[in-house]
């Protein structure tokens, strides 16, 4: 296990550029970056990052779809799928020279839209509200109606930077391929957490 600090400008808001760099670098530094959503918003506290090639956790390995998906998309797009067609799933394009690929968001740590929330998921406990990547995506109403979208242009959605954070790093969890790779990332201090690290 490894730990970072992280010092970014708070408040900023992220665009494209931010996710022009490999997954890797992009899935460490949106930890503690506040995720915004049609009203509701939370600090981004776990993220696992994908890459294009050599992963044979990515969807790209055996799913053309995502292949053309990154093909036809700029950085920074919304890539939304419907995990063993139970849970939606929320993942972020990033495209560079270094190497193409996708950051899943796995947790968040709640701030506005509590109640909101709390309705979609059916839950009080707002550490438990956003802490796996279907858990939020419930919470947020995202969907696959969102796969493709430029969300960080939108009115209503969007990444801003959150200060400093610490960050550790561990295996990928939930996957049954290159789960031994340290391509997944965390807030120190949280305990919005999906599990310990």
């Amino acid at each position: 296990m490894k730990t970072w600090i992280t010092v970014q400008l708070p408040g900023a808001d992220l665009t494209p550029d931010f996710f022009r760099r490999p997954p890797g670098v992009c899935a460490r530094e949106l930890i503690g970056c506040i995720f915004r959503w049609n009203g509701c918003e939370g600090r981004i506290v776990e993220t696992e990052s994908y890459e294009e090639f050599d992963d044979p956790a990515c969807h790209t390995w055996n799913r053309p779809g995502a292949r053309r998906f990154i093909a036809g998309h700029d950085a920074g797009a919304a890539y939304v799928y419907l995990n063993y067609g139970v849970h939606w799933l929320f993942n972020v394009l990033t495209k560079s020279q270094e190497g193409n690929g996708f950051v899943l968001f796995r947790a968040l740590e709640p701030t506005v839209g509590l109640d909101k929330m709390r309705q979609r998921r059916g839950v009080s406990d707002e550490k438990g509200l956003c802490s796996g990547p279907g858990k939020l995506t419930k919470a947020l109403e995202i969907n696959g109606n969102h796969h493709g979208l430029n969300f960080l242009e939108g009115r209503s959605t969007g990444i801003r930077r959150g200060g400093q954070v610490e960050i550790i790093t561990g295996r990928r969890i939930g996957i049954s391929r290159a789960e031994e790779r340290p391509w997944r990332y965390g807030m120190a201090a949280s305990n919005c957490l999906s599990r310990k690290f």
